[in-house]
């Protein structure tokens, strides 16, 4: 029982080092390597095999598929079973090569994108299909051509991210029957011809100075603006000012001619009554006096021709007649305001003519 034991272990020590992936073998190997039978490539069968973890083994029975192994521990019957196919579990990563499309407006584009999918059922993608690599890049090759030419060169810069997800509908549409799924799909680059590339850098350039022209002359439109309304407030502030400091001067006036006027009522008043006491004659006829000699000594400061009358020296028959000249305007005034007015007396004669007899 010991020498079983001991055989079994020696035995399953060299299935582990016939057994390891071919990828580590293998560094170059490709996905079209990895689906493949060959005699270097795949395991062999040990009876007792150790398959690594995202990964899975397509067993073979007489020519016929069998199962899948799973990682982990596995047993096989010598002879009748083969391993046919070693398929990878994890995302795998493809290079679309450089391939020239043509959008629709005539514009021949050279594309390289990268791929990225993933085997979902390792049943379908060793039976489906030959070779998936070389099957999932001539798709996506021939997607991305039909996708941009449906589209113009401008939309393609515009709509990268929507051209590759519709590349990844397509692609998916198509490998469902190869148990395969495609997580997504890169444009990697995008050469245009020459000519395109002069054009579009002329049509960056004039759309640039465009763009400077417009906000040129919308500075030179805002500083205007500005520069009338400051005008327009200068001048209003202007007007304001000078119709506060005409109004101001007006009321200042009217202020004053409203104080000499009350001034010159309250002195008209007091020298009334002071006309009307004792001596209240001799005192306006003294005030008469006081004014002639200031006239006659201001007259020769005013001008060079003077008009004096015959008199000069007789100041008392001057101030006679100032006097009497008062007399006789206030005797007036006083009939004056006795006296009945026009309209009074003619409402007094329609009253008498209406009253009965």
């Amino acid at each position: 029982m010991a020498a079983v034991v001991r055989n079994a272990a020696s035995m399953a020590l060299r299935v582990g080092a016939r057994t390891q992936h071919p990828s580590r073998l293998f560094p170059q190997t490709s996905l079209t390597h990895l689906a493949r039978h060959s005699s270097t490539g795949l395991p062999m069968n040990t009876v007792i095999l150790f398959v690594p973890q995202q990964e899975a083994w397509v067993v073979e029975r007489m020519g016929r598929y069998h199962r899948i192994l799973e990682p982990g521990f596995n047993l096989l019957i010598p002879v009748l079973d083969r391993i046919k196919y070693v398929q990878s579990l994890k995302e795998i990563v493809i290079d679309i090569p450089e391939q020239s499309a043509i959008t629709i407006d005539n514009v021949t584009l050279q594309i390289d994108g990268v791929l990225y999918l993933r085997i979902l059922d390792p049943y379908k993608a060793s039976y489906g299909v030959e070779d998936p690599e070389y099957a999932v890049t001539q798709l996506a090759q021939t997607t991305m051509r039909s996708e941009i030419g449906k589209i113009t060169m401008d939309q393609v810069f515009k709509e990268r991210e929507a051209l590759n997800i519709a590349i990844v509908e397509a692609i998916n549409l198509a490998a469902e029957a190869w148990g395969m799924k495609c997580l997504r799909y890169e444009i990697r680059d995008i050469q245009m011809p020459d000519r395109v590339k002069e054009a579009m850098v002329m049509q960056v350039e004039a759309e640039r100075k465009k763009r400077a022209a417009i906000l040129e002359s919308e500075g030179l439109r805002e500083a205007e603006i500005n520069v009338a309304e400051g005008k327009k407030k200068a001048r209003i502030l202007a007007s304001e000012a000078v119709r506060m400091e005409e109004t101001n001067r007006a009321e200042g006036e009217a202020n004053a001619i409203t104080l000499r006027a009350k001034a010159r009522a309250q002195s008209l008043q007091v020298v009334s009554e002071v006309i009307g006491k004792q001596y209240g004659s001799q005192a306006a006829s003294l005030n008469v006096a006081e004014q002639y000699v200031q006239a006659f000594s201001h007259l020769a400061k005013t001008g060079n021709t003077l008009v004096l009358p015959s008199n000069t020296g007789d100041v008392s028959s001057m101030v006679a007649q100032a006097m009497a000249i008062y007399g006789n305007l206030n005797h007036h005034n006083q009939k004056q305001i006795e006296a009945p007015s026009p309209d009074t007396s003619t409402a007094t004669e329609e009253k008498k003519e209406d009253s009965p007899m």
